[in-house]
């Protein structure tokens, strides 16, 4: 049955063996005119708490259809302890950053207002981009995206037990596979910063923190998109859980 259901769909409902999941109009318009699902179909369904089911189609009424639980296909699959802040920069270019931090295994994903930051960020949008790609990427966790926060604050606040991972611009720091080995896993957090790169005083600051290990993410200039990509990648490759 499993192998038939090839619709993923995020639902709120709890998740549990005989388990009815009642269906919103635009989730219901969605499997039964979209989709074309009838009664008797199987979809896989999650809820970011309860892991993966396969779900039986029990109603496929387009404005309130239903499903009901038949059986976990997977469990709860929890990433890595891991916060990408970033700064936002364009609509689509801040979606794809939101996208590929869910599938690379980011936990948590914060929109950082630093002085050179001009980009205004829709919460609600963005974060039905995280629920879209752990839909496509057959994650069962939905990584939150956090209000905005000014950088200051961020820093002002800051987890004493959370390291950060700084992607230093400057010849200085260390590429990151040197700069993170011999680290341990655990807490951690990237921030990656706006297009026109951080302040100076962001920069020192951020130098100065005990937490902080400052990397550089190769020889060229990445926009910041490309940076959070590469910057996730490089630490899941060496403490996160692609090891």
């Amino acid at each position: 049955m499993a192998e038939r259901a090839k619709i993923r769909l995020f639902v709120k409902a709890p998740l549990g063996a005989g388990q009815g999941i009642p269906l919103n109009k635009e989730q219901s318009n969605y499997l039964f005119a979209v989709m074309r699902q009838k009664v008797g179909d199987f979809v896989l369904v999650f809820n970011g708490k309860d892991g993966e089911w396969l779900a039986e189609v029990l109603s496929a009424n387009k404005r309130n259809g239903a499903l009901a639980c038949v059986e976990q296909t997977a469990p709860l699959r929890l990433p890595p302890d891991l916060w990408l802040v970033f700064a936002p920069i364009k609509k689509a270019r801040t979606a794809f950053i939101v996208e590929k931090a869910t599938e690379l295994g980011a936990a948590r994903i914060i929109p950082c207002q630093t002085r050179f930051t001009n980009e205004r960020v829709n919460i609600p949008r963005l974060q039905a981009h995280v629920l879209e790609a752990t839909e496509q990427c057959g994650g069962t966790f939905v990584p939150e995206v956090a209000e905005p926060v000014k950088f200051d604050a961020l820093l002002d606040d800051w987890p004493a037990d959370r390291q950060l991972m700084f992607c230093d611009e400057s010849r200085e720091a260390l590429p990151a596979a040197q700069a993170l080995a011999g680290k341990t896993g655990g807490k951690w957090a990237i921030i990656i910063g706006p297009e026109g790169g951080f302040s100076p005083e962001e920069i020192a600051r951020l130098r100065g923190m005990e937490a902080v290990t400052s990397v550089t993410l190769g020889p060229r200039i990445l926009r910041a998109d490309t940076a959070a990509v590469a910057a996730i990648t490089m630490w899941q490759s060496v403490l996160g859980d692609w090891t």
